[in-house]
């Protein structure tokens, strides 16, 4: 797997990941959401240029120009619910983009920290032949992306897939490595080193989908 680390440079990005993680300013709902679409639509540009382009002839008031554009068929797929931010996001720059949504979540059998992924909607293209992006802000442990790409199996064998995260455990980059193909892509807006013993990302930014929606109900 191939792992394109944004903050790597420092650039705007830095601002948005700062107030995303910040207890003072996270309480805010819309603004939460709207730096998560943000980072998409940065995430977004940066994986363009991993795109295949053509040129084409277009015609101007004065003239014609050619301009390389991408041809891609391309599908966005993001994970329920934390995802759509960053799909909106993602979507703004792909606007020909098809759509694909898909429900992941942490389930606790036993009401203990042990848990296991659910996957129980899914709405989805076929994807044969197509280049699929896989959006969930916080990767992990990996294993929604992974049980998110088994569900997926049955629409149809993708060419490329790239995977679009704002924050990701070393942990979480290791798991997808052994369960994705090598020519995918991960793109993400930075690294954290740990998880804690729940499986969550430390320092991170707490539950991107509780800060974006609101709290919701265990079960």
């Amino acid at each position: 797997m191939h792992v394109h680390h944004l903050l790597e440079k420092n650039s705007i990005a830095n601002t948005f990941v700062a107030q995303l993680r910040n207890v003072n300013i996270q309480t805010d709902r819309l603004r939460f959401r709207r730096n998560i679409e943000r980072l998409g639509e940065i995430l977004g540009y940066e994986l363009s240029k991993n795109l295949k382009f053509q040129e084409e002839e277009i015609q101007t008031p004065l003239g014609t120009a050619n301009v390389p554009l991408h041809k891609e068929e391309l599908v966005i797929c993001s994970i329920l619910r934390a995802g759509l931010p960053l799909h909106t996001g993602l979507l703004n720059y792909f606007d020909a983009a098809d759509n694909s949504f898909i429900s992941a979540y942490r389930h606790h059998p036993n009401d203990d920290e042990e848990f296991e992924i659910l996957v129980e909607y899914l709405a989805s293209p076929s994807l044969e032949g197509k280049t699929l992006i896989l959006a969930d802000p916080m990767l992990a442990t990996g294993r929604s992306f992974v049980n998110v790409l088994q569900a997926l199996e049955k629409m149809g064998k993708p060419k490329q897939i790239h995977l679009v995260s704002v924050i990701a455990a070393r942990e979480g980059i290791e798991y997808l490595e052994k369960s994705f193909p090598e020519n995918s892509h991960l793109w993400v807006a930075t690294i954290d080193e740990n998880l804690d013993e729940k499986g969550y990302i430390v320092p991170g930014l707490g539950d991107a989908g509780d800060l974006c929606f609101g709290s919701k109900k265990q079960h």
